[in-house]
């Protein structure tokens, strides 16, 4: 009987499992509710993917779309995808200052390239004295842009836009004029805190492709050594091959100590920085340059980069063209960096990779602090977000969101304050004074260069003027230009 019991009680298991697979699953009725945009999908879905801090945004949690009327009715209280990817963003303590939405991913895809409509300059606003006069200096000009066909140079100087002069509580508003496709610009001199209006110049926008390998130099007797400059202006992956061109002239020039200008840099390619460190470090091999470390949902994409033999070359449009050898440099072992509030993302990361194996002296001004790093998503839900030839061919609007953390070989990422200057030097308090790069008595590279002279330089800034201050203009602020992103070879590697 109790044989026959048990094969009872097998049986009955057995039918309940047997039953309780041929139920229909629960389907959740048809909502009430239509989506107004179906671009708000993809922008919750592919945050809720990939989204470095998923899991401290509640209105991100997996639950948010179980109930699909609920969910349907959350998208639709936005008035459009870009209010919806903003509210989406980890906020607490200004987090994530870093990601963006974006209205058109191709001419985005130019703009990590350096290709996009302007002037050719870069410029710095400074508040000079208690007269509320305000100036712009010149930090920066493109060979062959508008501004240089303009004769505008890095050093010049002008305090009026559009026939209007700059003060205190007008500069941002007129700064929004360098947006305009023409501009004219009110130049003058300085002399004993008077300035003299020397002329006016108009220059008129056009679609720019800049190089960021600005400038190079070999100083060849700075205290018995010679010197390497390079001023390196983005990690533009389509400039590769340049960059390393650059490399074959210093490494053919025997240099023995090497300054890197990254004042203008807010960065770029995180593979491009690793071969920039893979070209510095003397002792490269195949060691880990740099670690990536993304949310929970894709611990499979954590990985590593290392330090390379070779390099990928890349068109303008990602593609890779071919490949070729590093122009590793063989006697350095440290390196100066000269830095700004500018220098950020992948050039921070030069710096954090670089000193877990050799010394990374800074100089010049705090570094912007960003260690965290993006990718572009689209709208393309079968490749989860990240291959634009399945993207939804209706709009082009993207995400670049941050999705991974940055750390050197030592386990080291702690730099959301920036890199501090070993020697501190503030180059806008020489607003009058700006030199040509390469130059040897320009302020910041002076500063290296007589630390390699056994100089003992101090932090130094102007006594010239008191009362002096540095202003941040918002129409400059272009977020791509401190971007740390990864190329699509990652994925496929």
């Amino acid at each position: 009987m109790r044989k026959i019991f048990v094969l009872s009680v097998i049986t009955f298991l057995t039918l309940l499992i047997i039953g309780c697979n041929n139920i229909d699953p629960v389907v959740q009725p048809e909502p009430s509710v239509t989506l107004d945009d179906e671009v708000n999908d993809f922008v919750w879905k592919g945050l809720n993917s990939w989204y470095n801090w998923q899991s401290n945004v509640p209105n991100l949690a997996d639950t948010k779309d179980d109930n699909l009327e609920e969910y349907i009715t959350f998208l639709n209280g936005f008035s459009d995808p870009e209010s919806l990817f903003g509210s989406l963003l980890y906020e607490a303590g200004n987090t994530d200052r870093f990601s963006w939405f974006i209205d058109d991913y191709v001419v985005q895809s130019q703009q990590f390239q350096g290709i996009s409509k302007s002037f050719g300059f870069r410029l710095q606003a400074v508040l000079i004295n208690t007269n509320n006069d305000i100036i712009f200096y010149v930090r920066y000009v493109a060979p062959n842009s508008p501004a240089s066909n303009a004769g505008i140079k890095r050093g010049d100087i002008f305090n009026a836009i559009d026939g209007i002069v700059l003060n205190e509580s007008n500069y941002d508003a007129l700064a929004s004029k360098l947006s305009n496709d023409s501009v004219t610009l009110s130049f003058v001199s300085e002399s004993g805190r008077k300035l003299t209006f020397i002329q006016d110049k108009t220059i008129t926008a056009i679609e720019l492709a800049e190089n960021p390998v600005h400038f190079k130099k070999v100083f060849n007797n700075i205290n018995g050594k010679k010197v390497g400059y390079l001023v390196y202006n983005a990690f533009r992956s389509s400039y590769n091959d340049e960059l390393n061109d650059a490399f074959a002239f210093l490494k053919g020039e025997n240099i023995d100590e090497l300054v890197l200008d990254l004042r203008l840099n807010g960065g770029g390619s995180v593979l491009t920085s690793a071969y920039l460190a893979s070209m510095i470090y003397a002792n490269a091999g195949t060691d880990k340059f740099a670690d990536l470390k993304f949310n929970s949902k894709h611990t499979n994409q954590n990985g590593a980069y290392d330090f390379e033999n070779t390099l990928n070359v890349y068109d303008v449009n990602g593609i890779n063209t071919s490949e070729e050898g590093i122009n590793r440099l063989t006697k350095i072992s440290q390196l100066y960096v000269l830095t700004s509030s500018s220098t950020a993302s992948a050039s921070e990361m030069i710096i954090n990779g670089l000193k877990a194996f050799i010394p990374v002296k800074v100089i010049g001004t705090t570094t912007y602090g960003k260690n965290v790093g993006s990718i572009t998503l689209y709208d393309s839900s079968s490749s989860d977000y990240t291959n634009v030839a399945s993207a939804n061919s209706t709009h082009k609007n993207a995400m670049q969101p941050i999705v991974f953390q940055i750390f050197n070989k030592l386990g080291q990422s702690d730099y959301t304050q920036g890199f501090s200057p070993d020697i501190e030097i503030k180059e806008w308090n020489f607003w009058n004074n700006i030199l040509p790069f390469g130059d040897e008595n320009e302020v910041i590279l002076k500063g290296a260069l007589d630390d390699i002279r056994g100089i003992a330089t101090k932090s130094i800034s102007s006594s010239i003027y008191d009362n002096m201050k540095i202003l941040d203009v918002s129409q400059f602020e272009h977020k791509f230009e401190k971007e740390m992103y990864i190329d699509h070879d990652f994925f496929n590697n």
